[in-house]
């Protein structure tokens, strides 16, 4: 069989690639790069689609952090935004991290029947990719998207990942997978920064975020993936020259 990836976004697009295909869900700004963050500390994770699973699945928790948010608004019963810099900033990892969003978090909870999951953003897209190529013959990589639009950050960040896999024989699937790729795979992080998530972020005091997630590019050494509704970490093969050479170049 061909290996193919393709990339698409929206929770909608999910079925599509329910039998036989990888799923990565990619939501830079912010929820990935959130239970990414969270989930590299040793904190547990758990990305919830609604409020009321947030709820539910607090119930069964020792002291957990309900994190997120919901049409841009943190929820009354919330205890802090979705925020991967406020994350990493707190020491209490040991209470266990349930995270909404209006996007990501949907596009996971989609994704929870098929037979792999993994999280990606700007922190650790080279190790997945290179744990990807070769364990799974069709990968799809999703972005979230927001308000209908698939937001630059995540294009960005699929066309990082695709076009590592392709480099190692993959085949893009679509023509909106070459398109991407062709556009946005040399693209340096910052070339995000005329997306409306940026807009948001510096519109609503988020600053903090931006500089986070701009400033963490593949500065994780593991593989994050959804099981049994939780963030769990692979550890990858050491770094070689090559993903050091590539931080650098996409972090310029």
């Amino acid at each position: 069989m061909q290996r193919s990836v393709v990339i698409d976004y929206l929770a909608e697009s999910v079925p599509r690639y329910r039998d036989g295909w990888a799923i990565v869900v990619v939501d830079v700004i912010r929820a990935t790069t959130t239970a990414i963050t969270a989930a590299s500390t040793g904190r547990r994770c758990f990305p919830v689609p609604s409020v009321d699973v947030a709820l539910a699945i607090a119930g069964r928790l020792p002291n957990p952090v309900l994190a997120g948010e919901s049409e841009g608004l943190v929820p009354s019963s919330f205890e802090m935004d979705n925020s991967p810099a406020q994350i990493a900033s707190r020491t209490d990892i040991e209470r266990p991290l349930i995270l909404l969003s209006s996007s990501g978090t949907r596009v996971i909870g989609e994704a929870s029947s098929c037979d792999s999951v993994y999280l990606a953003c700007f922190r650790s897209f080279s190790v997945l990719a290179a744990h990807l190529a070769g364990r799974h013959d069709r990968v799809a990589v999703i972005g979230a998207g927001t308000k209908g639009e698939f937001r630059e950050e995540d294009q960005i960040c699929c066309a990082w990942i695709a076009a590592s896999l392709v480099s190692k024989g993959y085949q893009a699937e679509s023509s909106q997978t070459v398109d991407v790729m062709r556009r946005w795979c040399d693209a340096p992080a910052a070339a995000c920064l005329c997306s409306r998530s940026v807009d948001f972020l510096k519109r609503t005091g988020k600053h903090r975020d931006l500089d986070f997630i701009l400033g963490h590019v593949d500065d994780l050494p593991q593989v994050f993936e959804i099981r049994d509704g939780e963030v769990r970490t692979i550890p990858a093969l050491a770094r070689t020259r090559r993903r050091a050479q590539l931080r650098r170049s996409h972090a310029e």
